[in-house]
């Protein structure tokens, strides 16, 4: 596989993550635990790839400039800034949100998933976003 193709696999890798999440959301909300957990599950699966992809990826191509100017630019390290800060907080965040679940912790569970899930959802998106901006703006 050529190298140029993974910042797109990554983003098609974070927009679904970000979709994974959305709808085990909604599964755990109508009470449908079995379905979430399975919804969850391929969220996280789905985000250890593309991590893997991802460090593979700067690892032999190194950073990526961004090329836009004045307000676009600003915009641009805002959401990348915030996005890379959450992204290494979201990591221990998702893994133990997982353990204390498959464990049937869900007390313990349900008091970090809060945090975790609006945290993970916000980095699978703006990672979407951060790719759009370096690689189609």
């Amino acid at each position: 596989m050529a190298l140029s193709i993974l910042p797109t696999l990554n983003a098609f890798l974070n927009g679904t993550t970000a979709i994974l999440l959305l709808c085990g959301y909604i599964c755990i909300r109508r009470g449908k635990r079995e379905i979430h957990k399975r919804f969850m599950i391929a969220a996280f699966g789905v985000s250890t790839i593309f991590l893997l992809s991802y460090l593979y990826y700067h690892a032999h191509v190194g950073s990526v400039p961004f090329k836009g100017v004045g307000e676009v630019r600003t915009t641009y390290f805002a959401i990348l800034i915030s996005h890379s800060i959450l992204a290494a907080v979201v990591v221990p965040l998702a893994v133990v949100t997982l353990i204390r679940g498959l464990s049937s912790r869900f007390e313990k569970h349900r008091s970090i998933a809060r945090w975790t899930l609006p945290v993970w959802f916000y980095v699978s998106v703006s990672g979407v976003a951060v790719y759009l901006f370096l690689y189609h703006y």
